[in-house]
């Protein structure tokens, strides 16, 4: 599999599990991870995934390898 090229994910776009459930949009990518925006969060926090998850860049959509569910579950808290 190709290493992705992250520069592709831009603010704003959608992100989706492998399943099609959505799990946040992006804020901007920081590093290796994809910084979420807080406003799109259930708990009103800042929320990290790591840009390793990216299945591919399809549109403004960032689809990941993960379910959305699974997503949640690796979720990175900002410090």
């Amino acid at each position: 599999m190709a290493e992705h090229d992250h520069s592709a994910i831009k603010e704003h776009m959608n992100v989706i599990g492998a399943d099609g459930v959505h799990v946040g949009t992006v804020d901007h990518l920081d590093g290796e991870r994809i910084k979420l925006t807080k406003g799109d969060s259930g708990d009103g926090r800042h929320h990290f995934l790591p840009a390793g998850l990216v299945a591919a860049v399809e549109g403004d959509t960032v689809r990941l390898s993960a379910t959305g569910a699974t997503a949640v579950d690796l979720f990175e808290e900002a410090e």
